[in-house]
């Protein structure tokens, strides 16, 4: 008689369990497969979005990751909670765990957040000719946490993202076209309008200088030793370098054989005789 009794009451809890935790249970896998559906369809969805801004492979392989293992973490502590299981404590802990790290590596995370952000934005990308924290040169490679640049003199400069992604930075090769600049001068008394056009000449007989905009020549300066002429013109990104230099050569030999004196600083002594 007892056993009966034993097994009617742990029947009856074995009921009242099953419809007070079933529905739960049901509930939770129901939300289980239908987030997790949507997950999936979140994460091919980024991938579309990503593939359309041509992200750095490394970068979106990450970010998608990153994404969508976050969305399982909810998903199952949403389902935990669904069936009763207490996760304030559990998310307390992992909060402060997360906050203790964070702290540890801040400087870390600031270089990583503007890598993501470089490779987000493209402000420059590899192969730009950029000048940034004080240094110039040719982008060779842009990781997570750091840039690599290539200086001119063949150096290899390691920048971190965190202050590229928030500091001023020059982009050289941002635009097709550039304009080069220069001053050039005369001796007072050579003839100004003859070296003008000569030097309009010199601009114009560069095939790699543009037409439009045309070439700018003019008097900038009386100084002290010299008529300063400011000389502009367009030229390809990638001819920059080269037409500066030739055209300074190309001036210097040409102003002599046309009778124009390039100056240097001199002075005049007048010395006086006491009587």
């Amino acid at each position: 008689m007892e056993n009966l009794n034993l097994n009617e009451i742990n029947f009856d809890m074995f009921r009242i369990l099953l419809v007070e935790y079933g529905a739960r249970v049901l509930g939770a896998i129901l939300v289980l497969i239908v987030g997790w559906r949507i997950i999936a369809m979140i994460r091919r969805a980024m991938t579309r979005v990503m593939d359309k801004r041509e992200i750095d492979p490394s970068l979106k392989s990450f970010l998608r990751g990153l994404f969508v293992n976050l969305l399982r973490i909810m998903l199952i502590i949403s389902i935990l909670g669904m069936v009763g299981i207490e996760m304030t404590s559990f998310i307390a802990v992992i909060g402060a765990a997360g906050l203790a790290i964070g702290l540890a590596l801040s400087g870390t995370l600031q270089n990583f957040a503007g890598g993501v952000i470089i490779l987000l934005l493209k402000p420059f990308k590899v192969g730009d000719f950029v000048e940034a924290q004080g240094y110039a040169g040719t982008v060779k490679e842009i990781q997570i946490f750091n840039t690599i640049l290539k200086t001119i003199d063949n150096k290899t400069v390691i920048i971190p993202n965190g202050v590229l992604a928030t500091g001023s930075m020059i982009n050289f090769s941002t635009e097709p076209m550039r304009r080069v600049d220069w001053t050039f001068g005369i001796a007072y008394g050579d003839n100004a309008s003859k070296a003008r056009d000569l030097l309009l000449d010199l601009m114009k007989s560069d095939e790699r200088i543009v037409a439009e905009p045309e070439p700018f020549v003019a008097i900038s300066a009386l100084a002290d030793s010299s008529v300063n002429f400011t000389v502009r013109a367009w030229v390809k990104s990638a001819d920059y370098w080269t037409v500066f230099f030739e055209m300074n050569q190309k001036v210097y030999e040409a102003f002599p054989q046309n009778g124009l004196n390039i100056p240097f600083p001199q002075m005049d002594v007048h010395l006086s005789q006491q009587k």
